[in-house]
């Protein structure tokens, strides 16, 4: 290699080359910029002449960090009264110790604005709570008053199919000790008869007062009548030898004994 050949491979020859890298040259310029910006935001913050209000801020926060010193006139006549430095007020030294904390106000209500907003807001959730107290309430006693009234029908529907069983059963016995005609009338199911008869039977009972009977009523007399004259329990479903045996083997005379 001669003289005046270059060598590619040296750092001389590396300079003279333009870096072509698209944007690399762009990136660096603005992270410059940034730099720069941060810089003289930094620098502006710190020469920049400070508000009265941050000024009295700065003052009163660091009055405040420091304790109360001798030159202090209230602190002096204090320690000519006995007062010693981080001691209770009063006689006995179970007052304060520090001093009362400095609350700043920064809106425009009045005094006591915040006392009045405290207890309206109280009385707003006591209202509150009534409310859902009273509410709830009213869902307990509905569902109460649904479940008993479900109870009552549901006791009824009973009542009724064991009186028409008992109606059925007096029939039925009646009939096999050659009884043709029912102690009353509602003792055996009713049957089917004539209008004129209808017509008749109602003026008779319009003429005559007759006390109306519950079911409930009509299954206790119907019952009574079937235990005492046939020896019979619609619950059991059983005709027994005689009144001995009814009461020795028969868990009594009412639905509930039964179950």
């Amino acid at each position: 290699m001669s003289d005046n050949e270059e060598d590619y491979m040296s750092d001389a020859f590396l300079s003279k080359i333009q870096d072509v890298k698209p944007g690399v040259s762009m990136v660096r310029r603005v992270k410059e910029a940034m730099k720069k910006e941060v810089q003289q935001k930094e620098k502006n913050i710190k020469n920049r002449q400070k508000s009265y209000k941050e000024q009295e801020k700065e003052s009163r926060e660091s009055a405040l960090q420091s304790s109360i010193s001798n030159e202090n006139k209230g602190f002096a006549l204090l320690q000519k009264m006995g007062y010693k430095a981080g001691q209770g007020l009063g006689k006995q030294g179970a007052g304060r110790v520090d001093p009362i904390p400095l609350n700043i106000k920064t809106d425009r209500g009045g005094i006591g604005m915040e006392e009045m907003k405290k207890r309206k807001a109280e009385e707003e959730l006591e209202n509150y709570r009534q409310k859902v107290h009273a509410k709830q309430q009213n869902e307990t006693k509905s569902l109460q008053d649904f479940r008993s009234r479900v109870r009552t029908e549901r006791e009824e529907r009973k009542i009724e199919g064991d009186l028409r069983r008992s109606q059925r059963a007096c029939e039925q016995l009646d009939s096999q000790k050659g009884i043709t005609v029912p102690r009353e009338d509602w003792y055996w199911p009713k049957a089917d008869v004539d209008d004129e008869a209808d017509e008749f039977k109602e003026e008779e009972e319009e003429e005559e007062e007759i006390v109306e009977l519950t079911s409930f009523d009509k299954l206790q007399i119907l019952t009574s009548y079937l235990r005492g004259v046939h020896f019979y329990c619609i619950w059991c479903g059983t005709t027994y030898n005689d009144e001995e045996d009814l009461s020795s083997n028969c868990p009594g005379d009412t639905a509930a004994d039964h179950e």
